[in-house]
């Protein structure tokens, strides 16, 4: 464990930012991270709790309380060890996952959890300095030939950890860079993307064949999805050519809001939006890309992508910006004995918060009003709950001004035709229907046609996504070779 009376000797230190003014400028980082004696601090305060709750907070079990003792111990070489065993990419979720782990971490009960995404984070940004993190090939080619279909968090974890096990693994993107969400989602200011790059790199030294630009089956006619395919291969072609199909898409149909006014110009999806700055920060030129200079912007929903337009418009020199959210404000402080260990709804301001955003809680957006085609405004009403569902308050109607609107409500499901294409049943949500059983995981209908991360569970966190990925490549592995030494 850390010091054994550490955590009464130190207090929670949180990664610090650079300051507002600074950072609206540019769309690089800002998180001014811990350093090594901070984390040695932060990690004594772990407890190596007889019950740790934080391995099964974490989605992908970290070893917490071991990594923790490690830093403590300043064995930062095994400590990078540890983390890798259950985690392909801890630089992706040590700045961008919302630490369920801290949530269920035993001080959490009554006083401040150990910081321990904060840690994860120093220790893989050590690893990377220190030139630790290393292609890891292997040492015998089982012949056999793996396509993964998307290259989000699950599809580069799956393809990793498959091409690690001996097989000939190509990962299929439709997009023009590898990533995904992390790619075309996440603002650059929560996380650059030469941390994908450098991934990238090392998958294609472990045997990775990675294909950018290539739309497996076809779009839904109008979609809104983000696709820069400049080439299509068919699902028929795939099982033909693989001899298993992974595909890990993600949950990327946006979920609308049909009212009044909706056809107006100036009302995007938040994936409409966000994508296109990170292409123009990569120095791709983008021809009449969406922006929000001069504008009142209002973001309808209240979860991260909401925060990210936030973050965006800010940089871009909005006017203003506001954040709907249809549920009630939540509480600033969860009810700890009530909650723990589990994840608990309070009030989370974000960086983008911070930066400038008025936050309207209870309110429903009944009409887009517009002149001319474009959206100049909403009609709005406050709503409360009654006898468990929202009706609208009456007399609280609303105009406010709108020059931007973006939609970022969430993800309802995958892309329809991928599934169809393939043939592979849904769920009721229009999910990759697929369990996540010991024996034949994440197999669908399809023969030897398997399914995971966003596009099989639905919209969730990239830590999910990870899991599933290297969960799903065990059982791909055992499917073609009759057994695994992979880890779940």
């Amino acid at each position: 464990m850390g010091k054994v009376t550490g955590f009464m000797e130190f207090e929670r230190l949180e990664e610090g930012y650079k300051p507002v003014t600074e950072r609206l400028k540019h769309y690089k980082e800002f998180v001014v991270g811990l350093d090594d004696a901070q984390a040695n601090k932060q990690a004594a305060r772990c407890m190596d709790c007889g019950t740790p709750f934080c391995n099964n907070g974490c989605p992908v079990n970290n070893i917490i309380p071991d990594f923790n003792d490690l830093v403590y111990t300043n064995n930062w070489k095994a400590a990078i060890d540890t983390l890798h065993s259950t985690n392909n990419f801890p630089e992706f979720t040590g700045r961008i996952c919302p630490a369920p782990c801290e949530a269920a971490c035993t001080l959490n009960v009554n006083d401040d959890a150990v910081g321990i995404k904060s840690i994860e984070h120093a220790i893989i940004d050590r690893a990377w300095s220190e030139g630790w993190v290393k292609p890891q090939p292997a040492k015998v080619k089982t012949g056999k030939k793996v396509a993964v279909v998307g290259s989000g968090p699950a599809g580069m974890a799956a393809a990793q950890q498959l091409a690690r096990a001996g097989h000939d693994v190509t990962l299929f993107e439709k997009n023009d860079r590898i990533g995904g969400l992390l790619r075309y989602g996440i603002p650059d200011f929560k996380m650059e993307k030469s941390h994908i790059d450098r991934r990238a790199e090392q998958m294609v030294a472990e045997g990775v064949t990675i294909r950018t630009s290539v739309l497996v089956g076809e779009m839904p006619k109008g979609s809104k999805v983000t696709n820069w395919a400049k080439e299509t291969i068919s699902a028929d072609q795939l099982k033909k050519d693989f001899d298993a199909v992974l595909l890990t898409g993600g949950s990327e149909q946006s979920r609308d809001l049909p009212v009044p006014g909706r056809d107006l110009d100036g009302i995007h999806f938040a994936m409409e939006f966000l994508p296109q700055q990170n292409k123009v920060n990569a120095g791709d030129k983008l021809k009449g890309q969406l922006r929000a200079d001069g504008k009142h912007v209002i973001v309808i929903g209240g979860g991260d992508t909401g925060s990210d337009c936030v973050g965006t418009s800010n940089r871009h020199g909005a006017v203003s910006v506001t954040q709907f959210e249809v549920m009630p404000q939540p509480p600033e402080e969860e009810n700890r004995p009530m909650t723990w260990p589990y994840w608990p709804l309070k009030l989370r301001t974000s960086s983008s918060h911070e930066e400038g955003c008025e936050r309207v809680f209870s309110i429903s957006t009944k009409e887009f009003i517009g002149e001319k085609g474009k959206v100049t405004g909403l009609k709005t009403v406050q709503v409360e709950f009654k006898d468990g569902k929202l009706v609208d308050v009456p007399g609280t109607e609303k105009v406010l001004k709108a020059d931007l609107v973006l939609l970022a409500m969430g993800f309802v499901n995958p892309v329809a035709t991928i599934l169809d294409v393939f043939g592979v049943d849904k769920d009721a949500r229009g999910n990759a229907k697929a369990s996540t059983e010991f024996i034949g995981g994440y197999a669908t209908n399809v023969p030897k046609v398997f399914a995971a991360g966003d596009m099989r569970r639905g919209q969730s966190l990239v830590v999910w996504a990870i899991r599933e990925g290297r969960q799903a490549a065990r059982s791909v592995d055992e499917f073609l070779m009759g057994f695994s030494d992979l880890p779940r």
